[in-house]
């Protein structure tokens, strides 16, 4: 991979440096016609009014630069991506870019929460030729969609010089540009393959701790996370930490994580005012996020407080829990029950321009005026201080302490503080209320939808609210009415009453994960069956049958140079991780060996790249922990099991899938357990149960979660 890096950076520098002297091409007159008013993208649509011939993804697009023997400008980013929005400002909006772009290439916009997998492909490219990435993603590609330039974000005078160099090799020495294609698609198309792992693994806890060491060696002591910036929440993998310090009893990993998850509650990437994430973090102490919310940041937290509240029992984390799902309901909520995408970082300040933050920011005498009387306090609770602001007089709120120590500190009591800090947030929310709001993306997306939708049935069996179950069930209402087809396929992206775009892997495994999930939290047996259904559609349109592993698009989809896929964690869990994890439940429940067999086979495929770089395969880690030790089936019958159900669920258990139902069932889990007359508990490893219990604590004390 660094030869090909090294390699197509020294080609392209020496071929700009050695072409012919002949400058750019005489222009041909300016005219444009911008495709992009068409589409339901808000991200699409934020650039239809841009002076350049852009077009969407779409075979159209690649066959025009076919038969024109143009290159294809490649731009990808999202609605409310920042500097996005700056270089549209800067480059894409201005008239002199414009006509370098049209004469010369055909540009393609490309939402990239829209399709994953062109983004997949030409981000891979450019972390070949730069060694990093990131959005707004710009790529120059040979007329066949085979990558030869990349970057990120670039100032309106180096894109301007890059295109005109670009546009003159090809066509004084396209030859150059072609040894470049070759050797990044080699590139992109090596990254794509995972090789059968022959030696046999070992899954133990030794395994675990020495993955475990790789954070012990960066993390940051003083805020939690690592010891650098920007930070992002990674709420899956603190979920992973979560489970692997509690079960292997690691203080040093339960420290760390629950130093964090304070951190980000009480920093400024958490909105104290309306609830609810931001992206990450551009500092050290969480204060400065980068202000865009995401679904499906703030989906992952949700389920991660409300795990972390089953051990620690934290009243700040089941208010993160509340507020966050207050701001989901009220800002990203749909009539339909799906949930948008994100709010932008951008919004119009004072002055009527788009400004980063403008909408969370606040200037002291904003503060004072709003406040009044409380001013003295509320400025230490939220360090309206040195430590609280931002730049040019504004501050973001950021506590620094928990409200315990807060009122040992400043001599208030603890009920008085709370009803202190309920009038200072209703305060500011009318104060915002004036005040232009972020721009919604309000396209759904079946994958973060399904994120959102386990999230609300995690805080439902935390916290026992039958208001996040309804919004639950009616999220999945949505999804397998309107983003399933009929021959049992998904859909990507919905909008408006339009179902759009096949869905890819990360769609099937969110809704199978969510699935199962609200299934454990009804006991409505339809939930499950359709995760079944989903896997066996996966297993027939997806998979990968050398390494077991599954493809990012469907067979069917074969417009793009290689066919990704994802195996790496990030942000978000790679959908093959999830995939793991849904095969060995959903193998657990139908008594499927095969199942639980291909997600080992899974796992023991990635070992190599586990013991690389634990960090990016914390989903991995988290599924071999399913594989280490018992893993516990359990099973309650009988007219309370609803009841007995929901108290099993206030107890953190990670290594358990549970089955239940108030009468007879052919569910293997379940078959021949109802007694009339009676709720019992079944627990059960591999099959073999023990003496069932009539109560849920009996139950806690027999399961070893320890390893």
């Amino acid at each position: 991979m660094k030869r090909i890096f090294a390699y197509t950076l020294l080609l392209i520098t020496l071929a700009c440096q050695t072409q012919k002297k002949t400058g750019m091409p005489e222009e041909q007159p300016y005219k444009y016609t911008n495709n992009l008013i068409h589409e339901n993208s808000p991200y699409l649509l934020q650039h239809a009014h841009n002076p350049v011939n852009w077009q969407p993804w779409s075979d159209k697009a690649l066959k025009e630069a076919q038969k024109q023997q143009k290159l294809i400008i490649i731009s990808i980013g999202y609605a409310a991506c920042h500097w996005c929005h700056v270089m549209e400002h800067e480059s894409f909006e201005d008239t002199t870019v414009a006509k370098i772009m049209n004469a010369y290439f055909v540009p393609v916009k490309v939402d990239r929460e829209e399709h994953p997998d062109v983004d997949k492909i030409y981000m891979s490219a450019v972390q070949q030729l730069t060694g990093r990435g990131g959005w707004p993603l710009n790529v120059v590609a040979l007329p066949d969609g085979r990558p030869v330039w990349g970057g990120t974000y670039f100032p309106k005078d180096k894109w301007l010089s890059a295109l005109k160099q670009i546009a003159n090799l090809w066509q004084t020495n396209p030859e150059k540009l072609y040894q470049v294609a070759g050797q990044l698609a080699k590139g992109i198309k090596a990254a794509e393959i995972i090789q059968p792992n022959t030696k046999t693994s070992k899954f133990n806890k030794e395994t675990i701790r020495k993955a475990l060491s790789f954070w012990k060696q960066y993390k940051d002591n003083t805020y939690g996370g690592f010891r650098r910036a920007p930070k992002f929440p990674m709420p899956a993998q603190y979920q992973f930490l979560l489970r692997a310090g509690y079960q292997l009893n690691d203080s040093e990993i339960n420290d760390f994580v629950k130093l964090t998850l304070d951190k980000m509650a009480q920093g400024g990437i958490y909105d104290h005012i309306n609830g609810g994430f931001a992206r990450y973090a551009t500092d050290v102490k969480w204060h400065i996020p980068h202000f865009e919310k995401m679904l499906y940041d703030n989906a992952q937290l949700v389920s991660l407080y409300s795990d972390a509240y089953k051990i620690y029992h934290l009243p700040s984390y089941k208010k993160v829990v509340e507020e966050t799902l207050n701001f989901v309901a009220n800002e990203l909520t749909d009539t339909t029950g799906a949930f948008y995408s994100s709010l932008d970082a951008d919004s119009n300040n004072a002055q009527g321009h788009l400004e980063e933050g403008a909408y969370y920011v606040f200037a002291k005498d904003e503060l004072q005026k709003v406040i009044g009387v409380d001013y003295p306090l509320f400025k230490e609770y939220y360090n309206i201080n040195h430590y609280g602001e931002w730049e040019n007089g504004k501050y973001h709120l950021i506590k620094k302490m928990s409200d315990e120590a807060f009122v040992n500190q400043y001599n208030i009591s603890l009920a008085g503080l709370e009803q202190k800090v309920k009038e200072w947030r209703q305060k500011l929310q009318k104060l915002r209320s004036k005040r232009p709001r972020p721009r919604l993306d309000d396209k759904s997306l079946t994958s973060w939808n399904a994120l959102m939708l386990n999230a609300y049935v995690d805080a439902y069996k935390t916290f026992g609210n039958e208001k996040y179950l309804a919004v639950a069930k009616k999220n999945a209402d949505f999804l397998l009415k309107k983003q399933l087809k009929p021959d049992g396929s998904l859909y990507h992206t919905y909008k408006k009453g339009q179902s759009r775009i096949d869905g890819y892997l990360d769609d099937y495994a969110f809704l199978i994960k969510a699935l199962i999930n609200l299934y454990e939290a009804t006991g409505t047996e339809e939930y499950l069956s359709q995760a079944l259904s989903l896997m066996q559609y996966v297993e027939k349109n997806f998979l990968e049958k050398q390494s077991g592993l599954f493809y990012f698009t469907h067979h069917n989809k074969t417009d793009l140079i290689a066919r990704p896929m994802e195996t790496t964690d990030n942000v978000i869990p790679s959908s093959n991780a999830v995939m793991a994890e849904n095969l060995f439940k959903l193998g657990h429940y139908y008594e499927k060996p095969a199942y639980i067999k291909q997600s080992r086979v899974m796992i023991q495929n990635m070992n190599p790249e586990i013991n690389r770089y634990a960090p990016g395969y914390y989903q991995w880690l988290n599924n071999m922990l399913n594989h280490i030790g018992s893993f516990y089936e359990i099973a309650v019958t009988g007219r309370q099991a609803a009841v007995q159900a929901a108290k099993l669920f206030r107890y953190y258990i990670p290594n358990q899938v549970t089955a239940r139902t108030e009468k007879t069932s052919g569910l293997p889990l379940l078959k021949d357990r109802y007694v009339p007359d009676q709720t019992l508990i079944y627990l059960c490893v591999d099959q073999t149960c023990q003496r069932p219990q009539t109560n849920v604590k009996e139950i806690v004390k027999i399961i070893k979660v320890k390893l």
